[in-house]
């Protein structure tokens, strides 16, 4: 059997980069059923509702939805149950102060396949205001009509 290589994103969390300041990133792995690898590799899977929490020294990732796998039977899996992440101890201990002590929160931005194995990638985030979104949208247009000003200014048109 060929092992597979390189990165296969099953989903993106777009809309956590739109509420939260991400402050530092973390790849870690995910403890799952047959039924739920099945199901993934057919491409479904949503981050929107989903966030990660600290209980008893490990980090488990709620409300994440992977649908039933179409062919499963009776063993198929519970829909959004929690879900362990597998992450080193150093970096257990370091969420857990982090989260702790000034009150940052866990966020999944996206899940994908690497090298055969799925991966998760959280986030250490900071919420934001709705006036910090507001700059950020201004600052994003902003920067889009410097790059549309810039290309007519290459292309000779002012």
């Amino acid at each position: 059997m060929v092992k597979e290589r390189g990165q296969k994103v099953i989903a993106s969390n777009r809309k956590a980069r739109h509420d939260w300041s991400i402050l530092d990133t973390y790849e870690a792995g995910i403890q799952l059923v047959g039924t739920e690898v099945k199901s993934l590799r057919m491409g479904r899977a949503s981050l929107v509702d989903a966030f990660a929490q600290v209980d008893d020294g490990e980090i488990w990732l709620h409300a994440l939805h992977i649908p039933e796998y179409v062919a499963g039977t009776w063993t198929n899996h519970e829909v959004r149950r929690k879900r362990k992440l597998l992450l080193h101890k150093s970096e257990i201990e370091r969420l857990i102060g982090k989260t702790k002590e000034s009150g940052l929160s866990l966020v999944p931005l996206q899940m994908y396949f690497k090298d055969g194995y799925v991966k998760v990638e959280i986030a250490l985030a900071k919420g934001k205001k709705s006036y910090d979104k507001r700059q950020d949208l201004a600052k994003r247009d902003a920067n889009r009509e410097i790059a549309k000003a810039h290309g007519r200014a290459l292309k000779g048109r002012y």
